[in-house]
């Protein structure tokens, strides 16, 4: 259930949608239950009909009016010395930065990321070709470094290490 959770959170990006989210997907699973394949993944399983059901959530809510998201309230920050500080800077931009993400990038980065599925699988929840899924995932990743202000290290030629040795 927490990885439900986690993964509900990042596609509705609220409290109370990702507990409904989580809620309408063990109703829709156990109502499927005679329909799941032992041979494969309960978790990827499950993934997919989330997916599937937070669709659905998106299509009903263009006929619905504004919502607020609890999360849009400010909180105190915690102040428990120098790494604590640092660490919350660095977790609040890491999230800025996938909240940020299109959704496509979004739901592969948690999938591969955080849900530990290799790319065949959250392939198979995105119903994508793999090679789909590391583009993703490859694009998420560089625009999250980017926004972070992460600079991957150049590589060195070869002919630049032998000037340099000169």
């Amino acid at each position: 259930m927490p990885n439900l959770r986690r993964f509900a959170m990042s596609l509705t990006r609220s409290r109370d949608s990702a507990d409904d989210l989580v809620q309408i997907t063990a109703e829709k699973a156990f109502a499927a239950r005679d329909r799941f394949d032992p041979a494969t993944r309960l978790d990827a399983w499950l993934f997919r009909i989330m997916r599937n059901a937070w669709i659905d959530m998106i299509r009903r809510a263009k006929t619905q009016g504004t919502q607020l998201d609890i999360d849009d309230m400010p909180e105190a920050a915690v102040v428990d010395g120098t790494h604590v500080v640092e660490t919350n800077l660095m977790l609040k931009s890491a999230q800025q930065a996938m909240a940020e993400l299109p959704t496509d990038q979004r739901e592969v980065m948690m999938l591969v990321c955080v849900e530990e599925m290799s790319y065949k699988e959250a392939a198979a929840v995105i119903n994508a070709p793999i090679g789909t899924v590391m583009s993703r995932l490859s694009r998420a990743r560089i625009t999250i470094s980017e926004k972070m202000g992460i600079k991957p290290t150049p590589r060195r030629s070869s002919e630049h290490i032998r000037k340099n040795q000169r």
